[in-house]
């Protein structure tokens, strides 16, 4: 009977650390759609295929023999040069015209397909093998043997998020990125560059939609165009879970999507794992509409 609870107990402990690991890419994934949601108030559906992008990045930085740690920062590079690219050559266009806001939402669609086609057109439609990154055997933790991949993309993500924290917090762009956030027409007044700072925040995006893919990818050991579907609509569930906007709140809904999808294949089978997310996030909107950490009455003017 002892054995049966220990059993149960480690179980729980390894599928507790599975979903950690997920949950971790899903947040870094969900601040990229925070990121531009708090500056613009727009759901960037194209953020998807820009975690896909940058795992192609990775890989084909890798294949020439970049090394690994020079291939990620390549791909970071590229990937938030793409995200610029979607904003200067789609998004600001729409923004100066003055469209309405569904336009955008809709331009970003079309952005996703376009981005997953080129992908196909350049690297194929099958799926790609990726290498394993950070393989150094396993570390027994609580009991439980826990993969040293594992360790380092939580670590990683999370010197990330803080990192990004620290930029909005701390720095005197984050400063212009809060302003613009709370009155666009206002900081424009007092000298920011509104515009320029929108570019910076879809840098932002392209680069933890980079890593994001590229942890994912070495984690898989695999990577294919249309990767970035599902993990794109569990990181916006994410992010409108927590309060989308609240670059913390993106983390914890990442942690409870993780979690909750991880238990839910382990106990109720592989195929449920992607509707508990959000059968999740429904309950929780119909609690708390703004989110867990949202808040009312936030319009953009």
């Amino acid at each position: 009977m002892v054995t049966k609870k220990r059993w149960g107990e480690r179980m729980v402990m390894e599928q507790l650390i599975n979903g950690l690991t997920i949950g971790i890419i899903y947040a870094l994934i969900a601040v990229g759609y925070s990121l531009v949601f708090g500056i613009l108030r727009l759901v960037n559906f194209s953020h998807g295929s820009v975690y896909a992008f940058g795992a192609h990045m990775s890989l084909l930085f890798i294949s020439m023999e970049f090394g690994i740690v020079p291939a990620i920062i390549a791909s970071m590079i590229f990937t938030g040069m793409l995200g610029i690219a979607i904003d200067k050559l789609s998004l600001e266009p729409l923004r100066m015209k003055g469209s309405k806001p569904i336009a955008a939402l809709i331009t970003t669609i079309g952005i996703s397909y376009i981005i997953q086609n080129m992908l196909m057109i350049v690297f194929g439609s099958e799926t790609k093998s990726f290498p394993r990154l950070f393989n150094y055997g396993t570390v027994r933790i609580f009991g439980v043997n826990v993969g040293s991949t594992q360790i380092a993309i939580f670590f990683i993500s999370l010197v990330l998020l803080v990192a990004l924290t620290a930029i909005i917090h701390y720095t005197k762009v984050g400063l212009a990125m809060r302003g613009v956030e709370q009155n666009a027409k206002a900081s424009y007044l007092m000298g920011i560059n509104v515009n320029r700072v929108v570019t910076f925040t879809f840098f932002l995006g392209g680069v933890s939609a980079a890593i994001a893919g590229t942890l994912v990818s070495g984690y898989y050991q695999m990577v294919s165009p249309g990767m970035g579907f599902m993990p794109g609509l569990k990181a916006f569930s994410a992010a409108v879970l927590g309060g989308i906007g609240i670059l913390y709140g993106s983390v914890i809904g990442g942690l409870v999507v993780g979690i909750s999808e991880t238990f839910a294949a382990t106990y109720l089978g592989g195929s449920y794992r992607d509707a508990v997310a959000f059968i999740i996030l429904i309950l929780v909107l119909l609690v708390r509409p703004n989110g867990l950490f949202g808040k009312k009455g936030i319009k953009k003017v």
